[in-house]
């Protein structure tokens, strides 16, 4: 496989979403005599999702995909996390797939395809289905306040990966990408890589992921210190950064955005890990966060830093701290509704109902009659 990866392509190949269908789909809204600012801030999604189908009307949101890209950290045998790291995120990649976790059954619910892509899991090959584990790039990652996550050709492999499943995606027809991860220690992970490309220290950017107490958030934090100062000299190539202080799993999320956005496919970002490799990408291509969205806020600070660097306000604000997927899936519903709004079929029904008859009813004789 061709590990070759030329990032500066990205900076030609992501263009904008298209102002022009945006614009139309307001003049729609003020045409179809809805009043302006009733619908709230649906009336901005639907103008989103305009520009980024390209079309006015707005096509409705019907062939969204969950896609969790699931990997363990070795920064997690610090403790780093309440979840043992021990088969911690095997566990729940096992979870969705037998449909027992909370993303699986709201996948059911909402109608979205929920997929899991391995890519890094410490598991045997064989502990799940092959079209879960077929991109598998390595078992674990390095302990990154000491050692690489990853080589430079291992993140290469895996941001190759992500740009291919982006591609596939797109192939089959998927509208809307609903972003996610699974593994244990990639809070720490992710603000590392925030606080390296915001430049704040260690305090400001660590949080209390899985639920930890004040004496596991300090062993937390020197351990995002320490990888903070293997990532600074790293910070000038995305991709040493992402082998230095990231993952294969980070790699490949980081890949998949900047190919869903050259192939002008709109993603929403759940948490604080989609949202560090939302500001790695946006160092690759200062256009693509104008084709995400941000599902919500979860008390991460490192999650509040990188969404105010992408300018992306979120959809919703339900507390969802168990990442997964979830906080962005609960984000579909919003993207629906703001689609139909505007749909063309609501306003101009191929078939008029015809006039309706009102049943006769009988007079008081007649009901006399009847006793």
């Amino acid at each position: 496989m061709d590990t070759t990866v030329d990032l500066d392509m990205f900076a030609s190949l992501v263009e904008r979403p298209d102002d022009a269908a945006r614009r139309a789909a307001e003049e729609r809204r003020q045409e179809l005599d809805l009043p302006r600012g009733g619908l709230g801030r649906l009336e901005e999604l639907a103008g989103w999702l305009a520009a980024v189908q390209g079309a006015s009307p707005v096509r409705p949101v019907s062939a969204a995909k969950v896609l969790l890209f699931a990997g363990d950290h070795g920064i997690a045998e610090l403790g780093v996390s309440r979840l043992a790291p021990a088969g911690g995120t095997a566990a729940r990649v096992r979870a969705v797939l037998d449909g027992s976790a909370p993303v699986a059954r709201l996948a059911r619910r909402y109608g979205a395809e929920l997929r899991v892509v391995d890519l890094a899991v410490d598991a045997p090959e064989d502990a799940f289905p092959e079209e879960v584990s077929v991109h598998r790039v390595r078992r674990g990652s390095g302990r990154i306040d000491r050692m690489d996550a990853v080589t430079a050709e291992e993140a290469a492999r895996a941001f190759a990966v992500g740009t291919a499943l982006a591609d596939e995606e797109a192939d089959l027809g998927t509208d809307l990408v609903l972003l996610g991860d699974l593994g244990v220690g990639s809070t720490t992970v992710a603000a590392v890589l925030v606080g390296a490309l915001c430049g704040t220290d260690a305090a400001a950017v660590t949080g209390r992921g899985s639920g930890i107490d004040d004496k596991v958030w300090m062993v937390k934090c020197a351990a995002i210190r320490d990888s903070l100062r293997r990532a600074r000299p790293v910070l000038g190539d995305q991709l040493a950064l992402l082998a230095a202080t990231g993952g294969a799993d980070f790699a490949a999320i980081t890949g998949f955005l900047l190919q869903a956005a050259a192939r002008k496919l709109p993603v929403v970002l759940d948490g604080v890990v989609s949202a560090a490799c939302a500001l790695v990408a946006q160092r690759i291509s200062f256009r693509a966060p104008e084709w995400w969205r941000a599902a919500t806020l979860t008390g991460e600070p490192a999650l509040a830093k990188a969404y105010d660097r992408l300018t992306l306000t979120p959809l919703h604000d339900q507390q969802v701290t168990m990442g997964e997927g979830v906080g962005a899936l609960l984000a579909l519903p919003l993207l629906q509704a703001a689609s139909d709004t505007l749909a063309e079929e609501l306003f101009e029904p191929a078939h008029p109902a015809a006039p309706r008859t009102p049943p006769r009813l009988p007079t008081a004789a007649e009901l006399l009659g009847k006793l």
